[in-house]
This record gives structure tokens, C-alpha cells and sequence, in this order.
């Protein structure tokens, strides 16, 4: 199997070693078949999680590394990052706005409206998220072929499944939430396991681009961070300290930060 793998030209490894990762979301999302009929307690701390989870990876896995690659590429870091930044919570903002607009115009049910503008930027966000990590695979792979900065199979396989284990909270992050709005617990998997198909297509396009897509991968990591932590800002936080259990609520989200913190540090 082993000796399989390494004749396989370089953008192949990187689609296999992304659709890895891609059922890593998927399994994450599929903790909603374990709960029946949850108790607004525990609903009320799915949305919690998943702001945490996602505050630790717009940093850790996402504004960290682009720390590191602009510095690598001698590009200007802060003026990258806060580019980055400021473009993803502009995006998500648009993103917003034109849901509002299109949801008044057609409906007159305003909570059902912020109740799926909620659920939209949250799926939307993640799935923004994903993209780099895909990019981020494909380049580590494509790189082999050039040889850039002494790259390894073995290192892109070891960014893989590192990027594979911090998908299992993002899965769950979109799918517990969803349940929480009132999806089904199918609907809420298929979401949730949806937002990581991106994964493959954008390894197998950082595979072949290599060289393009190494100089854009800081902005699209920062751009990837900012719309995360707009969502987590403007819909998760106000919607999670609206009940009486405000004070829990904030420990699940440091809950939630600190497991995904854990193991973006410990999986480098």
C-alpha cells in the first residue's frame, strides 16, 4: 500500500490525503445521531461549542500558519494579515446584508429569517475555512515535485492528518447547531459534512497550482480567519448568552476553544 502511494503522481496524493480529511468532517458531523431529543440545556451548548472551537481555529489553525507562510514568502505580515482579516468580515457582512435584504423581501417571518441567516453564516464560514486547509494540503504535496523548502511525503502526510483530526469538532461545530435550530438530524449531518467537500477540490487545485496558490495561501488563511470570527462576533456569541445559564455558556466556550486549541498545538 505504502509503495502504492508513493508512485502516485503528487496531485493524487494530495486528493487522497484531503478526501481523508473530508471524512474526518464528516464523521465529526455525525455526532448528531447520538442525541434523541436534547434538552434546550444541552441545545443552547452545542451553539457555545462551536463558537469556541471555531475563536481557537480562526487563530490557531488559520491566522497562525499565515503568520508563518508570509513571513517565509518575505511578504509584509501585518499588512497581510490585516488585509486578510478586515476582507473576510467584509465578505461575511455583504454576505449578510444580502440575506436580510432577500429574506424581508420574500418573508415576513423575522425570527425564522435570523434563525437561517444564522445557520447559513455558520455553514458558509466554515466552509470558507476549509478551502485554505485544502490549499494548504495540495501545496504540501505539490511542493515534492519542485522541492520546495526540503518538503517531504512524510511531512504532507503529517499535515494531512493533523488538518484530518481538527476537522472532527469543525464537523460537529455546524451539525450540533443545526439540530439546535430545529434540523433533522439527517439534514444536519448532510450540512455539516458538506462544508468539507471543499477540501478536495481546493488540495487537488493547490496541487497543480503550486506555485500561484503558495504566494495567496497567508491572505486566504487571514481571509478564512477574519469571516470565521465575524460569524463568531456578530451571530454565536449574542445568540448563546440570551438564556438564564449565560455564565455556563461562557465556560463551554472556552471549553470548545480549548479543545480545539489543544489539538492544533499539539498536531503543530
Amino acid at each position: 500500500m505504502k509503495e502504492f502511494i508513493t508512485i502516485l503522481p503528487h496531485s493524487i496524493q494530495a486528493l487522497l490525503a484531503a478526501i481523508f480529511t473530508y471524512l474526518i468532517t464528516a464523521l465529526g458531523s455525525s455526532v448528531v445521531f447520538l442525541f434523541k431529543k436534547p434538552k434546550k440545556l444541552i441545545l443552547d451548548s452545542m451553539i457555545s461549542f462551536a463558537a469556541g472551537v471555531m475563536i481557537a481555529a480562526s487563530f490557531f489553525s488559520l491566522i497562525e500558519p499565515a503568520i508563518t507562510m508570509a513571513k517565509n514568502l518575505k511578504l509584509c505580515v501585518w499588512l497581510t494579515l490585516v488585509i486578510g482579516v478586515i476582507s473576510g468580515g467584509i465578505f461575511l457582512f455583504i454576505c449578510d446584508k444580502t440575506f436580510d435584504h432577500f429574506q424581508n423581501k420574500f418573508s415576513n417571518n423575522k425570527i425564522k429569517n435570523n434563525s437561517m441567516k444564522r445557520i447559513w453564516l455558520l455553514i458558509f464560514s466554515i466552509t470558507i475555512h476549509n478551502i485554505p486547509e485544502g490549499l494548504a494540503i495540495g501545496v504540501a504535496f505539490g511542493s515534492l515535485t519542485y522541492n520546495l523548502n526540503g518538503a517531504t511525503l512524510a511531512a504532507a502526510f503529517a499535515l494531512a492528518i493533523g488538518i484530518g483530526i481538527q476537522n472532527f469538532p469543525e464537523g460537529s461545530a455546524i451539525s450540533l447547531p443545526l439540530l439546535r435550530e430545529g434540523f433533522s438530524r439527517k439534514k444536519a449531518f448532510f450540512w455539516g459534512q458538506i462544508s468539507g467537500i471543499v477540501e478536495p477540490i481546493s488540495a487537488l487545485l493547490g496541487a497543480i497550482l503550486i506555485i500561484k496558490v503558495r504566494f495567496l495561501l497567508p491572505f486566504c488563511l487571514a481571509f478564512a480567519g477574519g469571516a470565521m470570527i465575524y460569524v463568531v462576533v456578530e451571530e454565536l456569541i449574542p445568540e448563546c448568552q440570551k438564556g438564564e445559564n449565560k455564565n455556563i455558556m461562557a465556560f463551554i466556550i472556552l471549553i470548545g476553544f480549548c479543545i480545539m486549541m489543544a489539538l492544533d498545538v499539539a498536531l503543530g
